[in-house]
């Protein structure tokens, strides 16, 4: 498996963010990653990009340790977060050559200069980072990650600021890097852009796996509706029937 995170906590002083996950994600497969506000989502990409160290557990990627092998790991796998943490004085070319830099990619103009053009940016190259706007910031995250040909990708709120025009490019990019063997995770709780983009979920809810599988298998949850199910039904049944066990339990 390209990720595999086995048997994974993270606590902050007594407050347990993830709470024992385990799951693997293939090469070539997009994993949408669900669930409310502080399920654990951020933390376990975070923890995963080697920002965060375990609290327990084991996390890899292309059977590079995040932990003991951490170079290795990160060599591996390219982090987009939520808000992007560019260099507000470099141009945007500036951070194409030192992402090439930091990676020891040579001779990586060429593939510089047809990012920037793919995702629009090729006009504002000589632009320093503080004048962009915050879709165009996004994007020159995204452009230094597939700069580093990662194999695996973890993006988290990928779409944040960007125009309908930049949202069909970010998401035919992953499909197109998927399909020649990269895996990605999507974390976002925008249902239809991981129910169109996705090939499979996970859903954590309090720190917790509350399901895993195809999301074909998703939708087969409220499999004897009378038409077939969406995953913003699929998503609040699971999570609807959480609370009601932990009500149950409370009790």
């Amino acid at each position: 498996m390209m990720i595999r995170v086995t048997d994974f906590s993270k606590v902050y002083g007594r407050t347990v963010a993830v709470d024992g996950i385990s799951f693997d994600v293939g090469a070539g497969q997009i994993l949408g990653l669900l669930g409310p506000n502080g399920a654990g989502k951020t933390t376990t990409l975070r923890t995963l990009a080697g920002i965060l160290l375990p609290t327990r557990g084991q996390l890899s990627v292309d059977g590079c340790d995040v932990v003991r092998q951490a170079i290795c790991a990160k060599q591996r796998l390219a982090y987009v977060p939520d808000e992007p943490g560019l260099f507000e004085a470099l141009t945007v070319w500036e951070h194409l050559q030192f992402t090439a830099a930091a990676y020891r990619i040579r001779d990586f103009a060429p593939q510089a200069n047809e990012l920037l053009q793919r995702f629009e940016l090729d006009s504002q190259r000589d632009l320093v980072v503080h004048e962009l706007s915050r879709g165009m910031r996004q994007k020159v995250a995204i452009v230094c990650a597939y700069l580093q040909n990662p194999r695996a990708m973890v993006f988290d709120e990928p779409l944040t600021g960007l125009d309908p025009r930049g949202i069909r490019t970010v998401k035919e990019s992953i499909r197109q890097h998927a399909s020649a063997g990269m895996t990605a995770i999507v974390s976002s709780h925008l249902l239809p852009l991981v129910e169109d983009l996705c090939t499979h979920l996970l859903v954590l809810h309090q720190g917790r796996v509350r399901f895993q599988g195809s999301i074909d298998q998703a939708r087969a949850l409220l499999a004897g509706s009378q038409r077939p199910a969406s995953l913003e039904e699929v998503f609040f049944q699971i999570t609807r029937d959480d609370q009601r066990d932990d009500q149950q339990t409370a009790c």
